[in-house]
């Protein structure tokens, strides 16, 4: 598509920020909802949030630059772009680090609990994969699919192709398509470029941990129960949804070659399974029949 909505002089707005934008704002709504309820401050979250978002934007640029070295690192790669945020490429799961420290740094200064911190933020990682996943489509480059002649390919318009007519051009300039996936330049000109829709896979996987953040919301408000299932519905998702499809560096060069293939073995996956693992060993130690303490001593003092 084309990364840029508006240029306003040397002032690019670009969609990626924006969609991100909008996801990490409706995430925010719901956070604050399900704050009082878990005895949380509304105000000291907000007070946090500039920190949250700084500390999480640097750990989801240094967690994508870890798991995709290539375009960095590679060769002919330039490592400067590995700062430039702007251009897109950000990781869940460096963001999640990147969060996760600085709640533990400034949460129990404000008198907060920092699991139930995480609890509440989760809703604004959810969104904010939906709004980074529709993001990497205007970038185009972003989270490109691999090859594919299978049904649930896509093909990737040509550059300057007609696109929802008068508003298209309205909405998203006049030279859409202007960004391929990298994949496409494998495609002998004048033939048409098949590739997945991982974009599409990534938003598919925001959306499906709408109800499991729902459901763990609703089972229990003992601190750190959402935010593990959070990591490892996530982490289990976007292994087996999005990451296979994608083209990605493989740790193991299974399939590389062939366009129809699925690969395995990303540096991503491996760090997945590696959440998923913690994340499960997490639930394990919590028990999410037990009330937190001011709740069972709420509930002793009515009874009384």
């Amino acid at each position: 598509m084309d990364p840029i909505l508006i240029e306003l002089g040397p002032l690019a707005i670009r969609w990626y920020g924006l969609l991100i934008a909008l996801g990490v704002l409706a995430g925010a709504v719901w956070a604050l909802r399900e704050a009082p309820r878990r005895e949380l401050n509304g105000d000291a979250l907000l007070d946090m949030a500039p920190w949250l978002v700084i500390f999480g934007v640097i750990g989801a640029r240094i967690g994508f630059v870890l798991t995709s070295p290539e375009p960095f690192f590679g060769a002919g790669g330039r490592p400067l772009d590995a700062l430039a945020v702007w251009q897109g490429g950000l990781s869940i799961h460096g963001a999640i680090v990147g969060v996760t420290a600085t709640v533990f740094v400034l949460a129990r200064r404000k008198g907060m609990h920092p699991w139930a911190v995480m609890d509440v933020l989760t809703p604004i990682g959810a969104f904010g994969v939906i709004g980074g996943r529709i993001g990497n489509l205007m970038n185009g480059t972003d989270t490109g699919g691999r090859l594919t002649d299978l049904a649930i390919g896509m093909t990737w318009p040509e550059r300057g192709t007609e696109t929802f007519g008068a508003f298209g051009r309205a909405i998203f300039g006049s030279d859409l398509w202007a960004y391929a996936p990298p994949a496409c330049a494998q495609v002998p000109i004048g033939q048409p470029c098949e590739i997945h829709a991982t974009w599409a896979y990534g938003a598919l996987v925001g959306v499906a941990l709408i109800p499991v953040l729902l459901w763990a919301f609703r089972r229990t408000r003992a601190p750190g129960f959402v935010f593990a299932w959070f990591v490892l519905a996530y982490s289990a998702l976007r292994s087996v949804l999005e990451e296979p499809f994608r083209d990605n560096p493989l740790v193991l060069p299974v399939y590389e070659n062939v366009a129809a293939g699925i690969g395995f073995f990303t540096l991503t996956q491996l760090v997945s399974v590696a959440l998923i693992a913690v994340a499960a060993f997490a639930l394990t130690r919590i028990d999410p029949d037990v009330a937190p303490r001011r709740e069972r001593l709420a509930r002793k003092a009515r009874g009384r």
